[in-house]
């Protein structure tokens, strides 16, 4: 999600001697990058979350999935009031109101866990999520108008370097701090427990997953009051007078004329849930096949997201010398032949697998992106909105694994991302072009 505009801003082929951070935007530039590494921390903090209520609520695999549900259903629901709100305003509110929600869904976690229940928890996440889906509106295009307009995809590129800098903090948060303190006890002997001994464990279970969220929350506030007392760039869109009927019905009509654009918006679809689907499983896969606790278990998860970020820059490398739409497919394709590994071999060999799909994703959210906007024009700002609500993908395609996993077994589950890393290579190979 956070590389959504990598892939559509001008200029970034063509050299210039344009300063990519002037120093008047310096301290503004840094506040918002700041940003970035808050939003990637909370998505990869909720990865660990479903480990961590699956044990304490004891539930099913497809009950602990709806933590990814409320999460990028939040995503999906404010993605489009997001941009209405930025068009109405400006960017700046729209940054403050992301960090205000975000900060709230944050502090939620404490009556969550005086509540000891799984419901306020999912509506804490909400809550949560829908901030980062304004932040994220908000952010992104805010870093490219803050500048000039010849470097923005650089300076965007320096924003999200931030981002897995907060991925991977938050996957040590949950290693090492939330999921490090689950009790050991099994579901079999937390069903034999009175209710006061059972309390006393999800007490203080619970207790570690509010504890750093508290904590995240008071880092939020903090850079809130720094933006909101910090002048920032006032900044306007550019208006692309194509003289056609600029309302949401009209340009929606036109983007369903867009066939190319349609079958984007579906490859997007597909591919945050396989995604979201193979990092919020990696643990529960990795217990099952290899062993160990859910702490053990979340080194392939913080494997998987630093092998995700390196990939990212080797990707943007060889695109210099492969077009990026058949460097989708070919990933796409080594993507799919990992998945069969996973559901086929299993083991360790299964589990670095996965772990080696993370390094086929790392290009696919920003090239289905600007494939998608090809020759869109004026429209391509509600078509990019479009894109963004795609990532529901993550919250209905990873409740569907959950639901397969406890049906089948957790092996099975995985035909959801192979159906949509094959739907990629399709994209790569011929979806993309305009018709």
């Amino acid at each position: 999600m956070t590389d959504t505009l990598l892939a559509s801003g001008s200029g970034a082929n063509k050299k210039s001697t344009a300063e990519v951070i002037p120093k008047a935007i310096l301290i503004p530039f840094i506040l918002l990058t700041s940003c970035f590494a808050l939003w990637g921390l909370a998505n990869n903090m909720t990865d660990v979350l479903i480990a961590q209520f699956r044990k304490v609520f004891t539930l099913t695999d497809m009950q602990s999935g709806l933590v990814q549900t409320a999460f990028y259903g939040a995503y999906f629901v404010l993605a489009l009031p997001a941009a209405l709100f930025i068009q109405r305003y400006s960017y700046k509110a729209g940054v403050l109101l992301g960090l205000g929600m975000f900060a709230s869904g944050a502090l939620l976690f404490y009556p969550a866990a005086q509540a000891m229940e799984y419901m306020p928890f999912l509506m804490a996440l909400f809550v949560l999520a829908g901030g980062l889906s304004i932040l994220e509106t908000s952010a992104n295009p805010y870093i490219i108008a803050m500048g000039p307009q010849e470097t923005a995809t650089r300076r965007l590129n320096i924003a999200q370097a931030f981002n897995p800098v907060g991925s991977i903090t938050g996957v040590l948060i949950g290693k090492f701090y939330i999921l490090s303190q689950l009790n050991p006890a099994t579901d079999v002997e937390r069903a034999a427990m009175t209710s006061t001994e059972l309390g006393v464990i999800q007490t203080g279970e619970l207790h570690a997953v509010m504890t750093p969220y508290l904590f995240v929350a008071a880092v939020i506030v903090l850079v809130w009051l720094a933006i909101a007392f910090t002048k920032m760039p006032a900044t306007k869109d550019a208006v692309i007078e194509t003289g056609e009927d600029q309302s949401m019905r009209a340009t929606f009509g036109r983007l369903l004329q867009k066939k190319h654009f349609v079958r984007g918006v579906i490859g997007q679809f597909f591919y945050i849930g396989a995604q979201i689907g193979c990092w919020s499983w990696t643990i529960r896969y990795v217990m099952t096949q290899v062993g160990g606790t859910e702490a053990d278990a979340s080194t392939y998860l913080l494997i998987s997201i630093v092998t995700f970020s390196a990939f990212r820059f080797i990707c943007v490398g060889l695109m210099k010398y492969v077009a990026p739409e058949r460097l989708l497919a070919v990933l796409a394709l080594v993507a799919s032949i990992l998945v069969c590994v996973v559901m086929g071999v299993g083991g360790i060999t299964g589990a670095y697998a996965l772990v080696g799909i993370s390094a086929c994703m790392s290009l696919m959210f920003p090239t289905i992106f600007g494939l998608s906007l090809h020759g869109l024009g004026g429209d391509s700002k509600f078509g990019g909105s479009c894109l963004i609500m795609a990532i529901l993908g993550g919250a209905l395609l990873t409740a569907i694994m959950g639901q397969i996993s406890d049906s089948i077994g957790i092996q099975a589950s995985f035909v959801i991302p192979l159906i949509g890393f094959l739907y990629l290579i399709y994209f790569g190979l011929k979806g993309y072009k305009a018709d």
